[in-house]
């Protein structure tokens, strides 16, 4: 088989292999032809695992699953293959033969020659081995910079595309409500403007290269109380509208996503895979959604096992099908067979069946899987001799140097410098005490979506299958005349006490001491942080804040590295630290982005997507609360955070100035411009992170204090001076109303231009004029930057 190999067709095309008619046409004519079953084994996939010598894809079996027979399957077609590359360790070559081959099997089983789509996670990387393992979404955010995320997800894209994956699992949009949540590390952060541009901009990056975006999990999954994974949320009307939805709503109509998977959550009882006020109502009917509603994994099955709303798995399907479900995923479990008998005896109406087919046709048709000329083999083959698996081996390269760059360009746009008593660069220590669990890890850079993390750990004889320098080898790299003695201290979590005492004598013989805290990434309890692993509180998980505090007790100034996927309150560290440095799972390169922060060959740049809380317990708390949230002389709670969303410090200074408002009147439909100087006022480069903030003194429902409209990254050599301009449309100050319309209504605001959302520089009154005006998501979400 050469990869120059065409799919043979007859000379007369069938309508829905006939690219010349309209795509509606061809998937009508496709639906009139197709049986029952066939129209239903578009609707669900099957999980399967590559094969490691390139055969074909074998079904992978899950504690949630029953035995999957490809044989029994497949002469009625298949709509989704999940994870073949992300199941098991393999090859990429071989791995996209093994796809290549399977596809083959599908398209010659099945009466149509209907291929599958491919789908896999890729949430901080193409979740393959030996795949580029990027910083984790909650770096992303720290990056305040759209376009660094959108060529990372362009190039994730890329990779996914050329060895014939369709369809990413990406991006999460959910707003951060409680950090104890274990699966903060895999959100953009607590703003939901701040998630939906830096989301947005992965959406697009990934459509470009022709992979369908996923947007998860809609909606309210990480509202849930007590942080708890899968747990009831509770929500009001407004702050879902307000706070949850909007980047949901940005993606959609500014990004182009072709998929949305459902929260596993309930709001107010009701379960989002049977919300059809949410899933149609509004997903479709209102925003105009025209792509498809894929099941989070075994989600409709949830509503019998765990919801408890379905009596059997066929009223689950029936009510996931209502809703607007269209497919079941991981793999075939209430829309195999209950819904064939259910849809037979008249439980389910078939037209359910043709309004979700419809859709999965649809996606299909346009990623080109219906065309005559499709073929089975990838782009990465273009040219290749596909008879000898064992000459394909090592010739798919998913870690390229391009790839390496963008991994070092966001790592090190998203250290956060949180605090500095000018320890920090340091000036050529000759004695460095390295100390802490995280000190030489190599894993401890990677989220519980990474590869390594997620699959590799289950077979811990094959190598991770990518360079992961540990902390200590960066920092030898770095400072090469140091004399660097390493000390664990204590474990991440195993609460050791043994090896504190070493480390204090480390430190007092050393000139410097950096402590690498932090978190394990795991799924399910095996990990401090991650699907699943959810904290009581917001402490340093085991002894690592006995550690901290007998360092600062050594005498020896102490910089605190936090490798973590959320934040943690610090006790002592956060006042008593010569320095902090905070990393959110910076992936491949986190380790030498921390390195050079430490020496000061990176001026760091980073800003806080979350908040740092003051005490552990303050919890659940983000900066976007209304006044009632804030401290106060009637409680003994103070949810103050030691460091604020938006907070990040730098290695030089920068003076704002000069503030001018166009116009401090606008009407309800019109937008303010401001102007504003920035200068660099130190001695070396630098990246200052101009923050937009909106504060409504009276509204007719209660608001946040203030909320993140706008941002932009503003680069600025020693001396140099740049002017600043804004232009804020009134819609950026619209919310829920009494009566759940959106709107923007009259009165006095605040544009808050800030270094965060603690450090305000410079203030403009203005007022919105006229009438009250309804707006809806075609109104402009942003506030536009340009830097003169």
């Amino acid at each position: 088989m050469t990869a120059n190999v065409a799919v043979e067709t007859t000379p007369e095309i069938p309508l829905w292999n006939d690219p010349s008619h309209p795509v509606s046409a061809r998937v009508d004519a496709l639906i009139g032809a197709m049986t029952l079953q066939e129209k239903i084994a578009q609707l669900y996939g099957v999980w399967v695992g590559a094969s490691a010598d390139g055969g074909e894809v074998a079904p992978h079996q899950h504690d949630m699953e029953e035995a999957v027979d490809l044989d029994d399957l497949l002469p009625s077609g298949l709509g989704q293959l999940t994870r073949p590359f992300g199941t098991a360790p393999v090859d990429p070559a071989l791995g996209a033969l093994s796809l290549l081959r399977t596809q083959t099997r599908i398209t010659s089983a099945n009466r149509f020659g209907i291929p599958a789509v491919a789908h896999e996670e890729c949430l901080a990387g193409f979740a393959a081995w030996g795949a580029t393992a990027y910083p984790v979404p909650l770096s992303w955010g720290a990056t305040f910079d759209p376009d660094v995320i959108r060529r990372m997800a362009a190039a994730i894209g890329r990779d996914m595309r050329a060895v014939g994956v369709h369809q990413g699992l990406a991006p999460v949009l959910d707003v951060v409500r409680d950090a104890r949540w274990g699966r903060v590390e895999e959100t953009i952060g607590e703003d939901p403007y701040l998630v939906g541009t830096i989301g947005t901009a992965y959406v697009q990056g990934l459509e470009s290269a022709g992979i369908v975006a996923t947007l998860k999990h809609f909606v309210g999954y990480s509202a849930s109380r007590a942080g708890r994974n899968l747990a009831p949320s509770s929500v009001g009307p407004r702050e879902r509208a307000d706070v949850l939805l909007p980047p949901f709503e940005m993606a959609i109509h500014e990004g182009g996503a072709r998929s949305v998977m459902h929260a596993y959550t309930d709001i107010d009882g009701v379960p989002s895979a049977a919300d059809e006020t949410l899933l149609t109502g509004l997903l479709r009917d209102t925003w105009g959604f025209d792509g498809t509603v894929v099941a989070d994994y075994f989600g409709i099955a949830f509503l019998k096992t765990l919801h408890g709303i379905a009596g059997d798995f066929a009223d689950a399907a029936g009510a996931a099908l209502k809703a607007g479900v269209d497919i079941e995923l991981p793999t075939v479990k209430t829309f195999g067979a209950p819904l064939v008998e259910a849809v037979t005896e008249g439980r389910v109406p078939e037209d359910l069946i043709d309004r979700a087919l419809r859709r999965v046709l649809t996606q299909k048709a346009e990623l080109g899987l219906l065309d005559p000329d499709w073929s089975p083999v990838p782009p990465a083959f273009d040219g290749a001799d596909l008879d000898d698996p064992d000459a394909l081996r090592g010739t798919i390269d998913l870690d390229g140097p391009g790839n390496r760059e963008l991994a070092r360009e966001i790592a090190e746009k998203a250290v956060v410098l949180l605090s500095n008593d000018g320890t920090l660069p340091l000036a050529r220590p000759r004695r460095i005490a390295l100390v802490g669990p995280n000190a030489t890890e190599p894993s401890a850079v990677l989220g519980c979506y990474s590869f390594p993390q997620h699959v590799g750990v289950k077979y811990p004889d094959i190598p991770v299958g990518i360079e992961l320098p540990d902390l200590r080898e960066s920092l030898t790299a770095e400072f090469p005349d140091a004399e660097i003695t390493v000390v664990r201290g204590t474990g991440v979590d195993d609460g050791d006490l043994s090896g504190i005492a070493e480390a204090v004598d480390t430190a007092r013989d050393a000139d410097i001491v950096v402590v690498a805290l932090g978190d394990r990434a795991g799924l399910f309890g095996r990990g401090t942080s991650g699907e699943g692993c959810d904290a009581e509180s917001l402490a340093l998980p085991g002894a690592q804040q006995q550690l901290l505090d007998a360092l600062l007790d050594s005498g020896t100034p102490v910089v605190t590295v936090l490798l973590a996927g959320r934040p943690y309150a610090l006790g002592r560290g956060a006042e008593e630290s010569a320095a902090i440095v905070q990393s959110f799972f910076p992936g491949v390169a986190g380790t030498r982005a921390i390195a050079g922060v430490l020496s000061g060959r990176t001026n760091p740049s980073g800003r806080l997507p979350v908040s740092v809380p003051r005490t552990s317990g303050s919890q659940p708390t983000t900066y976007l609360g209304a006044r009632l949230a804030q401290a106060s002389e009637v409680s003994n709670i103070d949810p103050t955070p030691a460091f604020g969303f938006g907070h990040g410090l730098t290695y030089t200074t920068f003076a704002w100035s000069d503030l001018t408002v166009d116009a401090e009147e606008a009407p309800t439909d019109g937008e303010f411009t401001a102007s504003l100087t920035v200068r660099n006022t130190g001695d070396r480069p630098g990246t200052e992170v101009v923050q937009l903030y909106l504060h409504d003194p009276v509204a007719s429902v209660v608001q946040p204090v203030q909320r993140l409209v706008g941002y932009t990254r503003v680069d600025l050599k020693a001396g140099e001076e740049r002017r600043v301009r804004v232009t804020v449309p009134a819609d950026v100050a619209s919310f829920t109303g009494r009566d759940g319309r959106r709107i923007v209504e009259p009165g006095a605001l605040e544009l808050r231009l800030s270094a965060s959302s603690t450090d305000p520089r410079l203030t403009a009154a203005v007022t919105l004029t006229g009438e009250a005006r309804e707006v809806d998501h075609t109104r402009r979400f942003r506030a536009e930057f340009s830097v003169e």
